[in-house]
């Protein structure tokens, strides 16, 4: 079989090898047997030509008619002939050999050369006797000579069919034995083959290969394995080439939440300018392996950048550019370009300035600091050696640079809220003056005036009743600036308004000695602690009232706690008519209501003459304390600017 034979013609011509192999097997041994046959046969037929001889003879001595004799001739000559030509209907043939051949023409020749003396026509003849006797004895012998080389010879033949026989088995178990090499030749050691290099395939042993001995099917199937195993050799290389990239991309942009985080940690536990400045320059020259960097500016008062901070930077530099004005460098361009640069730096032709270049530097990453596309400074990242950033970096250094620029505006809306505490916690000490001690003053002055000239008329008893209005009047500003002192130094109590509550209602009972408590209903979650501390403050502030004016025997505060919370101060003094109110009510009115405002709260106050007082607040779950415009300061982190802090 040649190699480029394909298996089904392989199994073809095998099969037909054994088919013609069976076939020949079959027809030699059919053709043994058809032999036998025809020479038992012809055996027989031979055996009976003796008893005819003894019986043509016998019919001789017993002087046969002549009819019955001529039929035994016939008889005979009939034999002799179906010898000779055979007869395939019973069937019947000589298995003709020479020796055969020789002897039966030998009982022939007997047969035509003595035939006379058995001829029917011819008179008995006594004295023949004798020589017939002879002549049939010698027929007789001459064919069981015959019959003897006959069975002789199909004595041969049986002993070649057993030999086919033979020879046939072990055909059939060569056969199988052949059948089962080719297969295990053809089939099973390729697919064997196939098995193994799939399962080193499994296994990620892309380097595999089979072995294309052939040009059959299991060639071509080796071959396309081949092709698909190099195909996935190829493409998994290039999967670990971009599973390895991805990695490293993954693993930078890890690296750059992981600083970004921290940077945002540090940024938002820092309350100083300083603190943050200086510690931001230091975790970024360490973060992207600057050699030194600097933190600069802009402030449009001087028409520079103004230096803010500074890690690893030489002392030359640092002296020599506390204020840079714009356009002198590189540095200080940050408005003009507004976005992250890598600058070569080169040896500059001055020598009476300070150059990076003298220093060492090679490169400079300049990095605007920018709010809302407003560029407040710019950080400047010095290298000795060459660089070159990738978009990842780019994106880290901006995002840093905005982490800065939002944490230097909250120090800066910081201090704006804590100027605008202070400025309304004195308009609220201006106010909370002006409406009670500076009041009772101007009473006490009243009454001192009247006192003098009470004095110098010599009317004693109307001096006694100036000074009981005075020191009624000092009772009261005692009273006043001790309520006064009470509302700045309370505080709610870990947010729990409920507390708060009660002890004020405890020190308005001591002072007082009014029957007075707080009731408390419901459950929601608390509201925020500087909401709470404006509730306390109305809550306060209404209880004055009630102090002041109400000349009520008890009080009781109602704390509501639901979506909205309630607080209600309800009283039963002498109560007044809200719309023809006095002008110290309406001061205190008024201070509920602004602090009400404040939160986004609605007070409500329920009055009339001689029916007591109930004022109401109302807070939202949501409430929060309003920002208020402050006064103008300068506080202490750098403003942004609004427009560009110079022009070059």
């Amino acid at each position: 079989m040649r190699a480029t034979t394909t298996i089904a013609t392989k199994l073809v011509y095998a099969g037909l090898w054994l088919l013609l192999a069976v076939t020949a097997s079959i027809g030699v041994t059919l053709w043994v047997t058809w032999q036998l046959e025809g020479g038992a046969a012809a055996v027989n037929e031979a055996g009976r030509l003796r008893m005819q001889v003894w019986r043509l003879d016998a019919a001789r001595t017993l002087s046969v008619p002549a009819e019955r004799r001529e039929a035994l001739v016939q008889e005979l000559v009939g034999s002799l002939e179906r010898l000779r030509a055979g007869d395939p209907k019973r069937p019947l043939f000589v298995p003709w050999t020479p020796l055969i051949r020789e002897r039966f023409d030998a009982v022939e020749a007997t047969w035509n050369r003595q035939r006379h003396l058995w001829d029917p026509q011819a008179p008995p003849d006594p004295t023949n006797a004798g020589v017939a006797f002879a002549i049939a004895e010698m027929l007789v012998a001459q064919v069981d000579e015959l019959v003897l080389a006959i069975e002789s010879e199909l004595s041969r033949l049986t002993r070649i069919l057993n030999l086919l026989q033979f020879a046939m088995i072990a055909f059939a178990v060569a056969g199988a034995v052949f059948m089962l090499y080719t297969g295990q030749r053809y089939v099973m050691q390729p697919l064997t083959r196939l098995a193994r290099a799939m399962t080193d395939l499994q296994r990620g042993i892309f380097a595999t290969r089979v072995a294309a001995s052939s040009g059959d099917e299991f060639g071509q199937l080796a071959s396309g394995f081949n092709q698909m195993a190099a195909t996935l050799q190829d493409l998994y290389g290039q999967l670990e080439a971009k599973v390895a990239e991805k990695t490293r991309d993954l693993e930078a942009k890890r690296a750059n939440l992981q600083a970004l985080y921290d940077m945002s940690l540090f940024l938002s536990d820092t309350d100083s300018l300083q603190t943050l400045s200086d510690g931001f320059v230091q975790r970024l020259r360490q973060r992207v392996g600057a050699d030194a960097v600097i933190l600069r500016w802009a402030d449009p008062a001087l028409h520079g950048y103004m230096l803010l901070a500074e890690h690893q930077m030489p002392r030359e530099i640092v002296a020599a550019e506390q204020v840079l004005p714009c356009g002198q460098c590189e540095c200080g361009r940050a408005h003009l370009e507004q976005r992250t640069r890598v600058i070569p730096i080169e040896r500059g032709d001055a020598s009476d300035a300070v150059h990076c270049a003298s220093l060492g530097f090679r490169t400079m990453v300049s990095v605007p600091v920018r709010l809302q596309h407003r560029v407040l400074g710019e950080i400047n990242l010095f290298y000795r050696h060459a660089l070159a950033l990738h978009e990842g970096e780019r994106e880290l250094l901006d995002a840093l640079a905005g982490q800065l620029a939002n944490a230097v505006e909250g120090l800066r809306v910081h201090a704006l809220e804590r100027e605008a505490a202070v400025a309304q916690e004195r308009n609220f000490l201006a106010r909370e003056l002006h409406d009670s001690i500076a009041q009772s003053l101007a009473f006490l002055k009243i009454q001192v005036q009247l006192l003098q000239g009470a004095l110098r008329r010599g009317d004693s008893a109307a001096a006694e009743g100036h000074v009981a209005e005075l020191q009624t009047g000092l009772e009261e500003s005692l009273v006043d600036v001790r309520e006064l002192l009470m509302h700045f130094r309370t505080r709610t109590h870990d947010g729990d308004i409920v507390t708060a509550l009660h002890e004020t209602v405890t020190k308005f009972r001591h002072q007082t000695g009014l029957t007075a408590h707080v009731e408390v209903h419901g459950g929601a979650v608390d509201l925020p602690p500087d909401v709470q501390l404006q509730v306390l403050h109305v809550v306060q502030e209404a209880l004055s009232n009630v102090r002041k004016h109400a000349r009520a025997h008890s009080v009781v505060v109602h704390v509501h706690k639901g979506a909205p919370w309630r607080f209600v101060v309800r009283d039963d003094g002498v109560g007044f008519d809200p719309v023809h109110h006095t002008q110290e009510t309406h001061i205190g009115l008024r201070i509920m209501q602004e602090r009400a405002a404040a939160i986004g709260a609605r007070l409500t106050v329920h009055s009339a003459p001689g029916q007591g007082t109930a004022v109401e607040l109302s807070v939202p779950v949501d409430a929060a304390v309003q920002e208020r415009s402050p006064t103008p300061v300068d506080p202490q982190p750098p403003r942004a600017p609004d427009t560009v802090p110079c022009v070059p």
